[in-house]
């Protein structure tokens, strides 16, 4: 290479491209500055106002890499045009502000999410409305996740000249992909759609007291295709989505929380009810786990051997009501067994004289050989 080549060189391509490098440099530093006095000030405005306060922790890193990205595509815009790979760098700008906006607008929706469940914590007395929007909140934003993905996934496939067309399709032949999808994948549509149905009408809601096969539980999480139910004993039922939607389940939670108790007892026929009544109000009482609104004592059945006598009792939840019912059980015994024994159940029996007449002469003829005998 002669010495006017390297000159052409360095005045032209090469000196174009130093020129995008350094102005790069320049721009991203100043793009850091800048969002951080953003964030800065925004954070003195948003005082008081959860959502501002947590979009300005949650999004700082997408905002930040959106700030930046920003910048360097309007390097590459005022570029000249013999900067070697130009187009290329373009291409990549503009593919990475559309992936850097798509992660904010995530973000946002995340932290719309996390502001619901702040503001509305289930740690309460009464968490019904709690649960019920943190429960629309969380389904919701995997369901603007989800969305959010496919179309920066299209916008990102429309700024490339070789998958234009597979974006453009991605986009305008929506109800034909839609189509083909459902059928191919109609197990995970139909837990995506059960999720909406779920998030809207809400037959189950986050905390909620349910009984899902014979299994008794509280509702841990919900999913963008299944839900996790804590069992008593700390095991996890994972359960479809589309299982809520198409098949009966008990929710105990689901309009409120308190509940009813009931506690049987099979007992003999002579034993006497207001002496109960009064125990049972006595245990109520003296019960933190009673919310004073239910507590009496019925005999609602009885067969050929004992009467079935129901204690009904209230509590504040379920969890409440269980401890009271047991609670109940036990002292409800230990007082029959004190101050009634004779009335716990019992098997009666019953001979004829003339039989038992018999049996007590054949008793004593035996006697009287054995006693011949030893003689």
């Amino acid at each position: 290479m002669d010495l006017s080549t390297f000159h052409s060189l360095m005045g032209g391509p090469l000196r174009s491209a130093l020129t995008v490098l350094v102005s790069a440099l320049i721009v991203t530093v100043v793009a850091i500055g800048v969002h951080r006095a953003g964030i800065g000030l925004l954070k003195r405005l948003a005082n008081g106002r959860p959502f501002t306060t947590n979009v300005t922790r949650v999004a700082f890193r997408a905002s930040q890499l959106c700030v930046i990205v920003f910048g360097l595509r309007m390097v590459l815009a005022g570029a000249p045009d013999d900067t070697p790979g130009l187009v290329g760098m373009s291409h990549l700008a503009s593919v990475m502000l559309i992936v850097a906006l798509t992660w904010l607008a995530m973000q946002c929706i995340k932290t719309l999410s996390i502001t619901i469940s702040e503001i509305n914590p289930v740690d309460v007395a009464d968490n019904l409305r709690a649960r019920r929007l943190i429960t629309q909140a969380r389904v919701l934003t995997r369901s603007a996740h989800a969305i959010v993905v496919i179309l920066g996934l299209a916008f990102a496939l429309l700024t490339l000249p070789g998958a234009r067309q597979i974006g453009a399709s991605l986009l305008a032949s929506a109800g034909v992909a839609g189509l083909v999808a459902g059928i191919a994948a109609r197990p995970v549509l139909g837990n995506f759609i059960a999720g909406l149905q779920i998030a809207f009408s809400q037959p189950i809601r986050i905390d909620d007291v349910l009984i899902v096969n014979g299994e008794w539980g509280k509702v841990e999480e919900i999913k963008g295709t299944y839900v996790v139910v804590r069992v008593w004993d700390e095991r996890r039922l994972i359960v479809p989505l589309q299982w809520f939607i198409e098949n009966p389940f008990e929710n105990w939670t689901h309009s409120s929380s308190t509940l009813l108790g009931t506690v049987f007892l099979w007992l003999d026929f002579s034993i006497p009810l207001e002496p109960l009544r009064a125990e049972l109000t006595r245990i109520c009482e003296s019960a933190p786990q009673w919310d004073g609104r239910v507590c009496t004592v019925q005999a609602t059945d009885s067969n050929e051997r004992a009467v079935r006598v129901r204690f009904l009792i209230s509590a504040q939840d379920s969890g409440m009501a269980f401890e009271l019912r047991c609670l109940v059980r036990e002292e409800m015994l230990a007082f029959i067994t004190t101050h009634y024994p004779h009335c716990l159940p019992r098997l009666r029996a019953t001979q004829d004289p003339i039989e038992v007449h018999a049996m007590q002469a054949q008793n004593d003829t035996l006697s009287l050989h054995k006693a011949q005998d030893q003689a």
